[in-house]
């Protein structure tokens, strides 16, 4: 894990200063803006991670004025380095075709500051295009058909979520939306399939985020697992946090829900990179289960899907890759998980994958959409 933060850190610094040096160039003519500019750029660029590292001595306000500013600068970052790249290619084919305009080639300094003005317009319009659309929280309906068995119910209201990703940034205001839509499909059941959190258990509670979950109102309660950013956020601290709300956690457990069907909870795959402990077979977790009942897995990372198929899992819910969120990284995703995003059936199991419910850094979705899932269940 400390290897990948060092790979990830040095790659950030590296495209970060390609950016920093063409703003640079662009202010060749305003000597006086150049210092104020460097001190901004360093404090914009690594203002997320500052806020994460001082925040037990940052005052409340500054805590928060830092996150939200780091975090917004991930989008504009994504953003500035694909309009740069595709800048110098057009400069390089440029200097073999010679195809732009002489009223352009022989008018530098002036094209340079139109087009970083452009550059900056455009940047910032798709910056704020996926704010808004980070905050239209979509509602995914899905009808499935699962066995009955012994289940002495026929039919199941479910209601999930993923990657809720609670922080400052949007603070309750985000999950305040989130139950709201939650109660109007007026669920049996909440599923949420880990990272509920993005900040710490100190700074949530300081800042008294998670209140509305005591507004949920369901029939058989609210469960969920850990995610990744459970463990980044100290597992143990990120669940009591949740557990006051009425949350109950599933740790690589199960728990049969009115003598009906099955909630399985595994821990997520990176459990072992911050603990050191690794998370269980999910055959070790079923083998002592009654396979005449329906079974419901929550997995957040949707990897090496067979294994839910091979021991019995009816439906299983996962989330984690926000499909992408900032396009075009729902390309990669796409490349990197069996499912990215949607519905999948394998034989007899079913399959959701959420684009989660809120975001991770940048509050901005450009790639794909926040969304709570509705799911019917009829059994047979």
């Amino acid at each position: 894990m400390a290897f990948f933060f060092i790979i990830f850190f040095t790659v950030y610094t590296t495209l970060n200063y390609y950016i920093f040096i063409r703003g640079w160039q662009v202010l060749a003519a305003y000597s006086y803006l150049k210092i104020p500019y460097t001190f901004l750029f360093v404090f914009i660029a690594y203002g997320y991670v500052l806020a994460k590292l001082l925040y037990k001595v940052l005052p409340p306000l500054l805590y928060d004025i830092i996150l939200v500013t780091g975090a917004l600068w991930f989008a504009f970052f994504v953003y500035f380095i694909l309009a740069l790249f595709l800048i110098d290619i057009i400069r390089l084919f440029n200097g073999w075709f010679s195809f732009l305009p002489q009223s352009i080639t022989n008018n530098y300094e002036s094209a340079k500051n139109i087009t970083a003005i452009i550059v900056i317009l455009i940047v910032s319009l798709i910056v704020f295009l996926g704010y808004k659309n980070k905050h239209d929280i979509k509602i995914k309906d899905l009808e499935l058909s699962l066995p009955k068995g012994n289940s002495k119910i026929s039919e199941l209201n479910v209601v999930m979520a993923s990657d809720i990703h609670l922080s400052p940034i949007d603070g309750e205001k985000l999950l305040d939306r989130i139950v709201e839509k939650m109660n109007s499909l007026n669920p049996d059941i909440i599923l949420l399939a880990g990272d509920i959190v993005d900040d710490n258990a100190f700074i949530l509670n300081q800042r008294k985020i998670g209140e509305s979950f005591r507004r949920l109102k369901t029939k058989y309660g609210i469960y969920s697992i850990n995610g990744n950013h459970e463990f980044i956020n100290e597992v143990k601290s990120s669940d009591r946090y949740a557990e006051q709300f009425g949350i109950k956690f599933l740790p690589d457990s199960y728990v049969l829900i009115d003598s009906s069907f099955y909630i399985i909870g595994r821990e997520d795959v990176s459990m072992k990179q911050f603990t050191g402990k690794q998370r269980k077979d999910l055959s070790e977790i079923v083998k002592n289960l009654d396979h005449n009942y329906p079974k419901i897995l929550l997995d957040h990372t949707p990897v090496k899907l067979e294994q839910a198929e091979e021991n019995g899992i009816d439906l299983q819910l996962s989330g984690h890759t926000h499909h992408g969120q900032i396009w075009p990284a729902n390309i990669i995703t796409n490349l990197i998980y069996e499912l990215s995003w949607g519905y999948l059936k394998k034989d007899k199991t079913h399959y959701y994958v959420s684009s989660g419910a809120g975001t991770w850094g940048p509050p901005v979705r450009t790639g794909s959409s926040s969304e709570i899932v509705n799911i019917k269940i009829i059994f047979r």
